[in-house]
């Protein structure tokens, strides 16, 4: 509900620059990435996810719905930051525990899922934000304070139902693997983690996406439903995409997602009409798709067993640190040069890592455990 309207919150009500808006994004998700990491590593050590995992929600859906009462730019930051605490908490715990759960056959179909289930729930927010801006004549600010009830509903049901998954005692190998740290996880997943990087220094925030539909004609109103159709692809074909690498292979899919992205990207600067901003969006979802929970059980294929929420921290890491400098450069070229340069930008960067992502080395089998 209130991801799609806060960089309209922030550029129409607040007065924030494009700049601001990049520094933001990239700020929140570094600040997300950086306790991924450690979290990651704690819940290996623990031997338990779920305490970190409710923790992170819990943070999350305290927080966001303060935003309905920020007077500057500068405290939506603030907000931002706390909520990404509470996401960097989390997320790391949940992969791995995710991981933990699935059968190495499945394990893409298993991430896929996730990704169509927290999609689906992104369909829904948008179209309910829709309808009370549309309909119930709210202003951006009660809409964001609406958000709170989804946000306590889905930490109750956190609480109750979600359950940490029972693992042997360790072996021997398993405390030698423990014991010799980051290094247990690998050439190639340190490889496969440098081409992951190269892609984020492209992938901006999306709320950028959002500024360049408005330009091309895209009402603040129907925002909420542009965001909803993109997750709404997402939704759908998100399981599709995780089962497809399940068969065909972690490396086709990712390849061939970014190269989609860049694709996207390149008519993104290009489009001139309100339209294309439609079409796009929903090009955009197959790139998700495609790769969402792809990319995630390649890291499960590639480290052991009792590594996972250290690789996931590592992983959440290189994405979130990349993603300030993504979206700070993003928003310069954009000041300084034009939405079409910087929308090249990525799509350039995007193909690069396509094209290094072909030098990883994949696991003998891919979809089982190392």
């Amino acid at each position: 509900m209130i991801y799609p309207l806060l960089p309209l919150f922030l550029s129409t009500v607040l007065g924030a620059s494009a700049s601001f808006i990049g520094v933001i994004e990239g700020a929140a998700e570094s600040t997300a990435a950086l306790l991924k990491l450690a979290s990651g590593w704690w819940s290996d050590k623990l031997k338990k996810r779920k305490p970190l995992v409710v923790l992170g929600y819990g943070i999350a859906a305290f927080v966001r719905p303060f935003t309905a009462i920020a007077q500057t730019a500068t405290q939506v930051l603030g907000i931002r930051l706390t909520d990404r605490v509470g996401k960097g908490i989390r997320s790391s715990a949940r992969d791995a525990l995710l991981a933990d759960s699935a059968e190495p056959s499945v394990r893409g179909k298993a991430f896929g899922f996730h990704a169509s289930a927290d999609n689906a729930g992104a369909v829904i927010g948008p179209l309910a934000a829709f309808a009370l801006l549309k309909w119930g004549h709210l202003s951006l600010r009660h809409v964001f304070w609406w958000a709170a009830v989804p946000g306590i509903l889905a930490f109750i049901v956190l609480v109750v139902a979600v359950r940490d998954v029972e693992r042997p005692a360790e072996t021997p190998s398993d405390r030698a693997v423990a014991a010799n740290g980051s290094e247990s996880l690998g050439g190639r997943f340190w490889a496969y983690l440098t081409v992951v990087l190269l892609f984020t220094l492209g992938n901006s925030t999306d709320a950028f996406l959002l500024l360049r539909a408005n330009q091309l004609g895209v009402a603040v109103a129907m925002a909420p439903i542009l965001w909803a159709l993109l997750n709404l692809i997402k939704a759908a074909l998100g399981t599709w995409g995780g089962s497809l690498s399940d068969r065909v292979g972690r490396k086709p899919l990712i390849i061939s997602g970014w190269t989609v992205y860049a694709v996207v990207y390149f008519a993104f600067g290009r489009a001139t009409a309100a339209w294309h901003a439609w079409a796009l969006f929903a090009a955009y979802g197959i790139f998700y798709a495609m790769t969402e929970g792809t990319e995630k059980a390649f890291v499960a294929d590639l480290v052991p067993k009792a590594r996972r929420g250290t690789a996931y921290g590592w992983y959440n890491l290189a994405i979130g640190l990349g993603a300030l400098p993504a979206s700070l450069i993003f928003g310069y070229i954009w000041d300084k040069a034009g939405s079409e340069r910087a929308f090249m930008f990525g799509a350039g960067l995007a193909l690069a890592a396509a094209v290094g992502m072909t030098l990883v080395s994949a696991p003998a089998s891919e979809g089982t455990s190392v």
